[in-house]
């Protein structure tokens, strides 16, 4: 079996972005679980505004394509007035199904202030809309102007939380969702 393909999307323009500090965690802790690893970082992709009439160009295309090609993909975002930025709406609303359907998502969202849970269910919705598996784990960090010191996260909670994302999507993304899946029961009787 080939390696997982995991990619994280960050979201945030920035410099010393505490999103992209948190992904570089969970990519880490991806590749520690077998994956080859890419951040696709929009501050320096810089996709222009979404704009349904114009033509793609040659930086909508690649992303588009990287997207594509990746098993999992994790959404990293700073939450802007109770949601996700616009930078990766922008990005989103590039893709669809094509670069979505039964990849594996991760969602993580950096908060200044202390709510990040209605950015996340954004994200979630979107995921589903095109037809995403979103993994139960997420990643919500509050206050994240404290959470870190340097490029490492200052709790081990959520030092912990952003590994286990990183392996969560790795875990799921070597799975083929279209195969059916054994259980078993224990305690059923005949």
């Amino acid at each position: 079996m080939s390696r997982p393909d995991v990619v994280a999307i960050s979201g945030s323009r920035r410099e010393g972005s505490y999103t992209r500090r948190a992904l570089a965690v969970t990519l880490d802790a991806a590749a520690e679980g077998g994956a080859d690893t890419e951040l696709l970082d929009l501050r320096e992709i810089d996709l222009p505004a979404f704009d349904p009439d114009a033509e793609e160009g040659e930086a909508v295309t690649a992303f588009k394509e990287r997207v594509r090609r990746a098993d999992g993909v994790v959404l990293g975002t700073p939450v802007y007035h109770g949601s996700y930025a616009s930078t990766l709406k922008d990005a989103l609303d590039y893709c669809g199904k094509d670069e979505f359907e039964d990849t594996t998502v991760g969602l993580l969202a950096t908060a200044g202030g202390g709510s990040y849970a209605s950015t996340l269910d954004h994200l979630r919705v979107v995921v589903r809309s095109v037809h995403g598996q979103s993994v139960p784990v997420q990643v919500g960090i509050r206050g994240a102007y404290d959470a870190f010191d340097g490029d490492e996260p200052t709790d081990e909670d959520i030092a912990e939380r952003l590994r286990e994302l990183g392996r969560e999507v790795t875990r799921y993304a070597a799975v083929d969702p279209t195969l059916p899946v054994e259980r078993s029961v224990e305690g059923t009787h005949d």
